[in-house]
C-alpha cells in the first residue's frame, strides 16, 4: 500500500512538470517554476514541449502498472527506474534541485515496492 502511493505521488508529481513544461513553460508561473527569463523561455518553448511529452510517458508507464497491480511490478520498476535515472543525470546536468524532486522520490517508491514483494 505505501509503495502504491508513493508511485502515485511520484506520477501526480510528474504529470505536474508535464503541465509546467507544456502549457506553462513561458509563463511567469512556468519561467518561475524553471528559473528561465522570458527570452529564454520563449526561445526554448519547443524543447520545453518535447521534454514534458517524455515526462508524460513516464506518467502512463506508471499509471499502467498500478493498473496492473502486482502484475505490474517489473513495469513499475522499469518507469521508476527511468525516473531516477533522468533525475540523477538533470541533478548533475542542469540543477541539483531535480536530485529531490524527481530521482529521490522515485527511489523511495522503489525501495518501498521491493520491500513489499
Amino acid at each position: 500500500m505505501i509503495a502504491t502511493v508513493l508511485i502515485a505521488a511520484v506520477g501526480l508529481v510528474h504529470v505536474y512538470i508535464v503541465v509546467l513544461e507544456m502549457l506553462l513553460w513561458d509563463t511567469p508561473r512556468g519561467r518561475k517554476a524553471f528559473g528561465t527569463t522570458a527570452e529564454f523561455s520563449a526561445r526554448t518553448k519547443t524543447l520545453a514541449a518535447n521534454q514534458g511529452l517524455y515526462n508524460g510517458f513516464l506518467v502512463a508507464g506508471l499509471a499502467w502498472g498500478l493498473w496492473l497491480g502486482a502484475a505490474g511490478l517489473p513495469i513499475k520498476v522499469f518507469f521508476l527506474g527511468c525516473i531516477i535515472v533522468a533525475g540523477l543525470y538533470g541533478a548533475a546536468t542542469a540543477n541539483v534541485k531535480i536530485l529531490y524532486i524527481q530521482a529521490v522520490p522515485a527511489g523511495l517508491a522503489l525501495l518501498a515496492l521491493m520491500l513489499a514483494v
